[in-house]
């Protein structure tokens, strides 16, 4: 009888294509707008709504999707209205969000290594109901990921030039924050939240590595966080291993081989060059 057979990997295997589409789809413009660790801020933030969910007795999942949209969009608000920078902004989400987690899981009257399945990732432990809210909020990101391209690209790619233009920079940019945030909760049963910021940018960087348009890194990020997530759920399975740190192993495995190939390129074009 193969893993595939039982019902709890069916299902793991759902979360895990889900998650390795949508992090990269969203984070090939987290990437571009230079705010790789915006993941990682919001995946703390994540983990008070976690603890909030379990303290009230509600969906943790649903709880971590509302508080990491809340912290989205104070970020956003942050670097718009009060001019905070970035770095400043994401420390902020770190520090507050785990001291926010740890208390609140305090008062529920658990210890903090109740919250290690979500902080690591606990892929075949996942319901019925947290595969179905996966798939429709992952289903939201990709729609919007793509439909919404060309003006996230603008607003990605060069801001001031796209807000001149016209294009409402401040409520696409609110937009994409926001669409991180339901990325992260997302994610946070497969990867993990310590973790599923690196499935937002080790695809997208292996993707840049290749040089395609930015419509192809898109893509090719998504093709690489489907392979990471897939290939590292059935490994991690097969060597009884967790399949979160897998996963995000063999993303960073397919960054390595991208970031040779591409060095290898460049040495084969060398010559050429001074040659002619």
């Amino acid at each position: 009888m193969t893993l595939l057979s039982y019902e709890f990997m069916q299902i793991a295997l759902l979360a895990a294509v889900i998650t390795g589409l949508t992090a990269p789809a969203i984070g090939t413009y987290i990437v571009q707008r230079r705010l790789a660790l915006l993941g990682d801020g919001l995946g703390h933030v994540a983990l008070t709504g976690v603890a909030l969910g379990i303290l009230t007795g509600t969906s943790p999942l649903v709880a971590a999707v509302l508080v990491a949209i809340a912290g989205a969009i104070g970020i956003e608000l942050l670097r718009t209205y009060a001019k905070a920078s970035a770095d400043v902004a994401l420390a902020m989400l770190f520090y507050g969000g785990i001291a926010g987690g740890v208390f609140l899981i305090n008062l529920s009257g658990n210890s903090a290594a109740t919250l290690n399945r979500y902080l690591f990732g606990s892929i075949t432990t996942m319901s019925r109901g947290d595969v179905f809210l996966v798939v429709v909020l992952g289903a939201i990101v990709l729609l919007a990921s793509i439909w919404l391209a060309p003006q996230f690209f603008a607003l990605s790619h060069d801001e001031e030039h796209a807000r001149v233009a016209g294009v409402p920079t401040r409520f696409y940019g609110m937009l994409i924050a926001t669409l991180a945030a339901v990325t992260i909760a997302v994610s946070m049963r497969t990867v993990g939240l310590l973790l599923v910021s690196a499935l937002m940018v080790m695809p997208v960087a292996a993707a840049q590595q290749l040089r395609p348009s930015f419509r192809g890194t898109h893509f090719l990020a998504m093709g690489f966080g489907l392979f990471s997530a897939v290939a590292g759920l059935l490994i991690s399975a097969s060597i009884d291993a967790q399949p979160g740190p897998t996963i995000v192993l063999l993303a960073l495995a397919v960054f390595a081989v991208a970031a040779t190939i591409r060095g290898v390129m460049s040495l084969r074009r060398s010559p050429e060059v001074s040659g002619g």
